[in-house]
């Protein structure tokens, strides 16, 4: 991050003429974000009546070879609305949602909407252990899982609280032409939908702004996935503030989504601002270097999600002469680096980044709607950068008591005042939202959101992301917990201790995995293929750590926490310890002893991670 990036007076100024002209939508969208009222209809199956009323006829998904209008989008959702209402489904259910990416998944949230029913959105990537507790933390009624998962389901089927009688099987195909054929004991969602009525439900017209829409699951730094509360209301948020205000898509336009729809920004900022345009969705079932540029091309594409190491992927990718052969008007999402940020957009001939920042549980969010170089943005309601001690790993105070905030060009730690109309929900563990509030931050009695994340002030209310604070870190677009990691590995045998923490590689995002295991044999009688083979049954790929480091002992504080400092300093730099290192490269099936020479290789980008 460069203090070059600061926002200064003239910068400011030679923005403002384009800002004017955004000025309409851009007011209109923040005053619906701020709009509180709790007695209006709101919410996600609104959105989705209110784009087919005003564009019936228009793209709402495309994906493969299928192009879903609005009406027809709507009408689906409405039949799946209408049979979880003849089955008892009411407001207030949770329903788990398995499925990857594709229109089935949409238009079973939808559907869930238009009652008032909760989408829990299970992580696909989640297996055994971690994906029993996702699930069973919300108490779901029923379980909506695609064929593509159904393996993954049957796994941990007899330890889960849903019924036997209550899983629902989606074919891996265009379900509105092929129901598929269901395995023994499922039930066939596209089946038992067939008959029911096409017309909006009247429940559609009773979901108001507290009533809960989603789970999102968050590591956080406790250990399991949190189950994060997000109401009709927060949708409606992403709608205004970053669908009508920032991005201001078109009917004409189409927003390419390759991120999971278990996340908040495509879920929530691709979807919500797509839906608030009429605009429509193109689905990628996941993220693919070689297919991304054909896949823009070929459903004409003007707009896509993204986060940082999708961009830095794209980039790192051969150049073509036909680079700029796109219809791409901007981008939106979170985590593009300084350093990819100029050079992607002038590489591919797009002209706006509305880099974002927000997350699932937070009460404030940021945009780039001025669309100025390496910022997340503005942010509209009440937030504070604090001074925060790195070593006590947490916001320092004065001696009054209270917190100081950091000046123009400093970093420190991203508070949102917690008021009516930035409200914190939290989570589904109390304990775990309290943790989380912030007290008599600058008054006596006032109450504020600890995001954990550090951030600059760059002036005029804009901020520069820099880092995540606390026992989580980011790696390839994912939060990864190092409780949840650590818990898996001190269970393989041979493995008494296990410090997990995120270290960085010369010219990627975020930070990668390092564990640094205590083992109770020799290190030549350790199998470090088995260690891979047991962490891949247990967490998703993004978690397993790239380095190990071999430890005697774990150095701790006086009340046994792990000291982290001094291992996350030492990275997988072999000039920096004794101790040996293990690195498991990319595609490898084992861990390798990490040489001088790999080292080298891995500083100077010779290995793609």
């Amino acid at each position: 991050m460069s203090h070059k990036d600061i926002i200064t007076l003239p910068k400011f100024i030679s923005k403002v003429p384009k800002l004017v002209l955004s000025m309409p939508s851009i007011i209109k969208g923040l005053k619906l974000a701020a709009d509180t009222d709790k007695s209006k209809t709101v919410g996600v199956g609104y959105c989705v009546e209110k784009a087919t009323e005003s564009n019936p006829a228009g793209i709402s998904i495309m994906q493969d070879n299928r192009t879903l209008s609005y009406y027809e989008f709507n009408a689906w959702a409405n039949r799946i609305a209408h049979y979880l209402i003849s089955i008892g489904i009411k407001k207030g259910d949770t329903i788990a949602l398995l499925i990857e990416n594709r229109a089935e998944l949409l238009s079973c949230i939808v559907g869930c909407a238009k009652v008032g029913a909760i989408s829990a959105m299970v992580n696909t990537t989640q297996r055994n252990r971690v994906l029993i507790h996702s699930i069973n933390l919300v108490k779901p009624k029923l379980a909506f899982v695609g064929e593509e998962l159904v393996e993954a389901y049957n796994e941990v089927a007899d330890k889960l609280l849903i019924p036997d009688s209550s899983k629902y099987f989606i074919a891996d195909c265009d379900t509105l032409k092929n129901t598929g054929v269901e395995p023994a004991g499922w039930l066939n969602l596209a089946s038992v939908i067939t008959n029911e009525r096409n017309d909006n439900p009247i429940t559609s017209r009773s979901i108001f702004y507290e009533d809960p829409c989603f789970y999102l699951y968050t590591s956080g730094t406790t250990g399991l996935p949190k189950a994060v509360v997000t109401n009709h209301g927060r949708f409606m948020k992403s709608y205004g503030a970053f669908g009508i205000a920032t991005l201001r898509l078109k009917a004409s336009d189409r927003i390419y989504v390759s991120l999971p729809f278990y996340h908040a920004t495509a879920l929530q900022v691709c979807w919500g601002s797509a839906l608030a345009g009429g605009s429509g969705v193109i689905l990628a079932r996941k993220f693919s270097v070689s297919n991304f540029w054909d896949d823009i091309r070929r459903y004409e594409a003007t707009a896509f999600g993204y986060v940082g190491e999708l961009c830095r992927y794209l980039h790192n990718a051969p150049t073509k002469p036909n680079d700029k052969e796109n219809k791409l008007r901007l981008m939106v999402g979170n985590g593009l680096r300084p350093n990819v940020w100029k050079p992607f957009k002038e590489r591919f001939g797009i002209d706006r980044v509305m880099e974002l920042y927000a997350s699932s549980e937070g009460n404030i969010g940021f945009s780039n709607m001025m669309n100025f170089e390496n910022t997340v943005g503005f942010c509209p309601y009440e937030y504070a950068i604090v001074h925060y001690d790195k070593d006590a790993g947490q916001a320092s105070r004065n001696h009054k008591g209270y917190m100081n905030k950091v000046k123009k060009g400093s970093v420190g730690l991203l508070i949102g005042k917690i008021t009516p109309k930035t409200p914190f929900y939290g989570y589904t563990d109390t304990d775990k939202t309290e943790a989380c509030i912030l007290g008599n931050v600058f008054e006596k009695g006032d109450t504020w959101f600890n995001t954990g994340d550090l951030m600059r002030d760059i002036g005029f209310k804009h901020a520069q992301f820099i880092d995540r604070t606390g026992d989580t870190f980011r790696w390839k677009g994912e939060n990864v917990s190092t409780t949840e990691v650590e818990l898996t590995i001190d269970q393989i045998d041979k493995i008494s201790e296990t410090v997990v923490y995120g270290v960085e590689i010369p010219d990627t995002n975020g930070r990668a995995g390092m564990a640094a295991i205590c083992l109770d044999c020799k290190e030549s009688e350790f199998s470090f293929e088995a260690l891979l083979f047991d962490l891949k049954k247990e967490v998703p790929e993004y978690a397993i750590p790239i380095f190990l480091r071999i430890n005697k002992n774990v150095e701790t504080t006086g009340t046994f926490k792990h000291k982290k400092a001094p291992l996350k300093e030492a990275g997988f730099d072999l000039k920096k310890q004794d101790n040996p290192v293990y690195v498991r490269l990319p595609k490898a099936k084992s861990y390798i002893p990490l040489t001088e020479k790999i080292q080298m290789d891995i500083e100077n980008n010779l290995y793609r991670f």
